[in-house]
């Protein structure tokens, strides 16, 4: 039987890609700076199986706010209350789920950002 594939690269656009990278910090990415040939500069998180990429938006490329993301966290309650701080939009408080807890926040440029507590999986 062949191999599964699996997602190992995700990109969103963003209208202030430093904004955005400072957004994702605040939920425990790391990001490096990269740009490859004459492409545009771009910000870059990498785990072994997954890079996720902010790049500019442009013209050619205006907008992925219709792709919804999902991180799973370790203390979803403690992180939302630093998010409200922030005053990042909440659209879902933590709630339980059949999932775990879960909330869904926006981020600066309005994708819809899906939390899972890490805690709540069985």
């Amino acid at each position: 039987m062949p191999e599964l594939p699996h997602l190992n690269l995700i990109v969103i656009r963003s209208a202030n890609p430093e904004a955005s990278v400072q957004f994702y910090r605040s939920l425990g990415l790391s990001f490096t700076q990269h740009r490859h040939g004459n492409g545009p500069e771009h910000y870059s998180h990498e785990t072994p199986s997954l890079t996720f990429e902010i790049y500019p938006q442009t013209q050619a490329h205006q907008t992925t706010t219709a792709t919804r993301l999902g991180f799973q966290v370790s203390n979803l309650d403690a992180l939302i209350t630093q998010l409200k701080a922030r005053n990042t939009p909440i659209l879902l408080p933590p709630t339980d789920s059949p999932w775990g807890r879960r909330a869904i926040i926006l981020d600066p440029d309005g994708h819809k950002i899906e939390l899972l507590s890490s805690s709540s999986f069985r």
